[in-house]
């Protein structure tokens, strides 16, 4: 069984299958990455039509809500979110705040139709009468 044989890998069997943050669930345990249950799912922070994942809200008991930015996460899987981080460094993770960012520019459209459309809708370029 996966797991078993690494000393490194002795937690990963019961935390299930990895999965895609559009489904992680609340309550999901998080660990830092010397192994230590750090706390659990709050929430996901995405931009999901864009399918941007930004990082995991999580609570804990001792520190209330932090916000674990995405290149912090290691893995997510069913039961359990890995982190790149040791539970040393969880206090010096922001509290939550603000929204995610909002992409408006569409990877289809070139750049000339891009910068057409931005400055096409701005109207202090132009002289007033």
């Amino acid at each position: 069984m996966r797991g078993e044989a690494s000393g490194s890998l002795a937690g990963v069997a019961d935390e299930g299958l990895p999965i895609a943050y559009r489904v992680l669930e609340r309550g999901v345990r998080v660990l830092s990455s010397d192994g230590d249950e750090v706390g659990t799912v709050d929430h996901v922070v995405a931009a999901e039509q864009q399918d941007i994942f930004h990082g995991v809200v999580m609570s804990s008991p001792r520190l209330g809500q932090r916000f674990v930015p995405a290149e912090d996460v290691a893995s997510l899987h069913e039961g359990g979110v890995d982190l790149r981080i040791p539970a040393s460094e969880i206090a010096e993770l922001p509290a939550p705040g603000g929204a995610a960012p909002q992409y408006t520019e569409d990877p289809a459209e070139s750049k000339w139709e891009y910068w057409a459309r931005r400055l096409g809708r701005k109207r202090d370029w132009k002289a007033e009468r």
